[in-house]
C-alpha cells in the first residue's frame, strides 16, 4: 500500500503544454535568484528543487523542497514582482514555466487545474505560518519532529505499516530547514530512533509512530 502527494498529476501537467515552456536544469544549477524579476509559475515534470534564503551569517535556510509534479514560485503567478527566495535544482530536472502573461489563459481554459493550484497556495501559506511559529516558540527537538511530520504528510509513502518519507534528504538539509546545525539534527534523530519513533537508512527516514512523534512537538 502506498500513498503520496503531488500538486498536479502528469495528465494535468501535459494538458498545459500549449501555455508552458520546457526547461532543463542540471544538479546545483540556479533556476532563479532571490530578487530577480518574476517570470511565472514553475511545474516540475521530473526532478527536485529547493527554495532557499541566505541568513545574515551566510548560512542557507531551506524554505521548502519540491519534486515530481509539484509547482513552485506561485507567489508571482499574477505579477512580475521579485522572487522572495532562490530556487536551486537538487538533481537534473525537467521543469515547465507558465509565464505570468499566460495566467488568464490558464484560469479560463483550465479552471479545475487552477483551483488545484489555489489549494496548494492555501496549504503553503498555512505551512509558512506554522514555520514562523515553530522558529519563534519551539526548540530544535520540537522543530525536528514538526518538519518530519510535515514531510511525511507531504511526501510520505506507506509501506509495511511505516511511513517512508519519499524524498531523499540529508541531515544537513533537515538542519537547513529548521535553522540549526547538522550535529544537533543527528543527535535528535538518534534520540527519536532510540525511542522507537523513527528508523533511518542511508537515503531514507521512516516514521514508525506518528502519534508519539507528535507529542515531541
Amino acid at each position: 500500500m502506498k500513498s503520496g502527494h503531488s500538486d498536479l498529476n502528469i495528465n494535468e501537467i501535459e494538458k498545459l503544454q500549449d501555455i508552458y515552456y520546457k526547461k532543463q536544469f542540471k544538479k546545483d544549477e540556479v533556476i532563479f535568484f532571490e530578487g530577480e524579476k518574476g517570470q511565472g509559475l514553475y511545474l516540475i515534470k521530473k526532478g527536485k528543487v529547493k527554495l532557499v534564503k541566505m541568513t545574515e551569517d551566510g548560512e542557507e535556510l531551506i524554505l521548502n523542497i519540491y519534486q515530481d509534479h509539484e509547482v513552485f514560485a506561485e507567489i508571482v503567478m499574477f505579477d512580475s514582482g521579485p522572487y522572495p527566495a532562490t530556487a536551486i535544482a537538487m538533481k537534473n530536472s525537467t521543469i515547465y514555466l507558465i509565464e505570468t502573461k499566460n495566467m488568464n489563459l490558464l484560469i479560463n481554459k483550465y479552471p479545475d487545474i487552477t483551483l488545484k493550484i489555489f489549494k496548494v497556495i492555501t496549504e503553503r501559506l498555512r505551512r509558512a505560518q506554522e514555520s514562523i511559529r515553530d522558529l519563534g516558540l519551539r526548540n530544535s527537538k520540537s522543530r525536528t519532529a514538526s518538519i518530519l511530520l510535515y514531510l511525511a504528510n507531504r511526501h510520505g509513502i506507506i509501506i509495511n505499516n511505516k511511513i517512508e518519507i519519499g524524498l531523499t534528504i540529508t541531515q544537513q538539509d533537515l538542519a537547513n530547514m529548521i535553522g540549526t546545525s547538522r550535529e544537533t539534527v543527528s543527535r535528535i534523530l538518534n534520540t527519536f530512533k532510540k525511542k522507537g519513533y523513527i528508523e533511518t537508512s542511508r537515503k531514507n527516514i521512516y516514521i514508525l509512530d506518528k502519534d508519539k512523534l507528535k507529542k515531541e512537538m
